[in-house]
């Protein structure tokens, strides 16, 4: 009403009281119409109004569209004016210190969302200079409003910062920058796209594989001249009735009523990156995969350019027997392998000497070295083909003394049982012979070093049983001039005592990488039930260690002398937040960076930056710029 084209409050008034009677009569017409009056009638005294000839019905309703357009714009413009002038109040206020700037900024926040940064900008760049994507997605494409190449680089991200099941992905992705960055709501990360994409990565393992490593040799100029091959196992859960890689089988540090399968790789001694790596059936012996990783070694060396015998591959014990050393010389190739003994011409070679006829061929330096080691032949006869390859028979001092000590502990323990035993003889259940050597005998067969001892139970004339017994010598003997012995075999001519044992010593590199994939990455256990979608988040898994390895190579080139999860850790404080404000606009800001942590990030960046350069070009920019103000990181910022 204080819109009304009629000014006045009595011209107003006169007007509700006419529009009162006018209504008042309509409704007593209403009243008194019969039922079957007709229509017209009745609405004659409702509707009676002519806008096109009389006007608007009532007095305060625009007269045109002109009108309602420019009423709006009057509105917009009043609360502009009025938000401007209320800002301005709010600015006076805060700068004569009635309220606080923070008070003031609360007045237009909406709201704030932390996302989380972490070391997604440097493992994002690394990942994208082994073009990881790129290459998924040329031999993956797909229609989809999400690539596959997207989806795998999520997934290997995720393995690498926070290792979660697939159903968990999405909530992780929402919780991070990585939505924004590919462009995709991290809702569509969910498990069943997660599926599709671990399905449609199947059938192309071994060629996305080849490619990526191609390009991580070429930028990382990867030294292949000793290459290290094992073997590991990964447990899963559930039931496999159509599995065949999941099955019971032995492997080490793994529970023997757990089916798993088994995951043979090669690494190479330089950053200990995963080179070439297979699947097994959890039931298949390390030596069965030995030949046939020479195949494919052989095969991947040449491909790529390699000559097969510059490289030289290491195993351990389990990985080496006279087919398999006749099969290094068809190939070839190289090897330096622990050798077990387990016939009676291997014993001798490794007793043939006595500790003191050791202790004069040390190979290792130092004024008191602890290793020693004298060459043999060793000679593998298979299917009347015969090779001899080189020894070393090592004394592992430290070894030694372990060994010796734990036997006479055992020793120690078996007196005291035996000991003990003899006082109880003449006790209820102890007063017979046959009852005596039983209890001798069931003690005897849980100790391991029964065969050093000589037990005698026997009965005097007059019914006594008498019980003693001592050590034999000669067989403590013959044991311990094996002790802490181990014997190396080589087909390198060229390879020195002190060298082979220094590149056996250093074998543990594989082992550290099944460490990192089972316990950083959490490989193992496996929940997915197909042996496709097992394959495939294997080979995600692959992806993560390779980028995992080669960060810390690169890092410690550069004099960073921290593992990849400890830096992962270090920088897991960077977080990005969102202030939302009423108006719809939004703002991106970086948490404040200590120096400690963007001196560290400097490190990083200079570390990964040849990586960078082999696929930007001499002059591209570095990772991370602009330190003097808020880090400009790569990709994410």
């Amino acid at each position: 009403m204080s819109n009304c084209a009629i000014s006045g409050s009595r011209a107003r008034i006169w007007i509700w009281v006419i529009w009162l009677v006018v209504v008042s009569a309509g409704l007593l017409v209403v009243c008194h119409v019969s039922p079957w009056a007709s229509s017209e009638l009745l609405l004659a005294g409702v509707v009676s109004h002519d806008a096109k000839a009389s006007g608007p019905l009532f007095p305060w309703q625009p007269q045109g569209k002109v009108k309602k357009w420019a009423w709006r714009k009057y509105q917009l413009y009043r609360q502009r004016v009025r938000r401007v002038r209320r800002r301005a109040q709010l600015a006076r206020l805060a700068l004569s210190g009635v309220v606080s700037m923070a008070q003031v900024v609360d007045w237009f926040t909406a709201s704030q969302v932390h996302y989380k940064l972490g070391a997604l900008p440097v493992l994002y760049a690394l990942l994208a200079s082994l073009e990881v994507g790129q290459i998924i997605n040329r031999h993956c494409p797909t229609r989809g409003d999400v690539d596959h190449g997207t989806t795998a680089l999520v997934l290997v991200l995720n393995r690498l910062m926070l290792p979660l099941p697939l159903y968990q992905v999405s909530d992780w992705i929402g919780q991070t920058v990585l939505a924004d960055v590919v462009g995709v709501e991290a809702a569509k990360f969910n498990d069943d796209r997660l599926g599709r994409t671990l399905d449609a990565l199947y059938p192309h393992l071994d060629a996305i594989w080849r490619e990526i490593m191609d390009v991580a040799l070429v930028k990382a100029n990867i030294d292949l001249s000793v290459l290290y091959y094992d073997l590991t196992g990964i447990v899963g859960h559930g039931r496999y009735p159509e599995s065949e890689l999941m099955d019971f089988g032995f492997a080490h540090n793994t529970p023997s009523n757990k089916r798993k399968l088994k995951l043979g790789t090669d690494v190479s001694a330089d950053g200990n990156l995963p080179i070439t790596y297979e699947l097994w059936s959890g039931r298949t012996t390390d030596q069965a995969t030995v030949q046939h990783n020479l195949a494919n070694l052989t095969q991947w060396l040449t491909r790529h350019g390699y000559a097969v015998s510059d490289s030289l591959v290491v195993g351990d014990r389990a990985m080496l027997n006279a087919e398999i050393a006749l099969t290094y010389d068809e190939k070839g190739l190289r090897h330096l392998t622990g050798l077990r003994a387990v016939n009676d011409t291997l014993k001798g070679l490794i007793s043939r000497w006595s500790d003191e006829e050791m202790a004069a061929y040390p190979i290792v330096d130092g004024p008191a070295p602890n290793y020693w080691g004298r060459e043999v032949p060793v000679t593998f006869e298979h299917e009347g083909r015969t090779t001899t390859h080189r020894g070393l028979v090592v004394l592992s001092g430290p070894l030694r003394d372990q060994w010796r000590q734990t036997r006479r502990d055992r020793l120690d323990a078996l007196d005291q049982e035996l000991e003990t035993l003899r006082q109880r003889i003449g006790q209820p259940r102890f007063r017979t012979l046959p009852t005596i050597r039983r209890s001798v005998n069931a003690r005897l067969k849980e100790s391991k070093v029964a065969s050093f001892v000589r037990v005698y139970v026997s009965e005097t004339p007059t019914g006594d049983i008498e019980m003693h017994w001592h050590r034999h010598e000669e067989t403590l003997a013959q044991a311990e001039r094996k002790d802490g012995r181990y014997l190396l075999v080589t087909n390198d001519p060229d390879l020195t005592p002190q060298a082979m044992f220094q590149l056996y010593r250093d074998k543990d590199g594989v082992e550290t990488c099944f460490h990192i994939a089972k316990d950083d990455l959490a490989v193992s256990p496996l929940y997915l039930h197909g042996d496709q979608r097992i394959a495939a988040m294997l080979f995600i898994n692959m992806v993560a260690l390779l980028a995992y390895n080669l960060l810390q190579r690169q890092c410690r080139q550069q004099g960073i002398a921290e593992t990849t999860r400890r830096l992962i850790q270090r920088l897991d404080r960077l977080t990005i937040i969102e202030t939302r404000c009423w108006d719809g606009s939004a703002l991106r800001r970086l948490t404040p960076v200590d120096p400690e942590l963007l001196a560290l990030l400097d490190q990083i960046a200079d570390a990964l930056q040849t990586l960078v350069n082999a696929q930007l070009g001499t002059d591209a920019a570095p990772l991370l710029i602009d330190h003097d103000s808020v880090p400009q990181l790569p990709l994410l910022c």
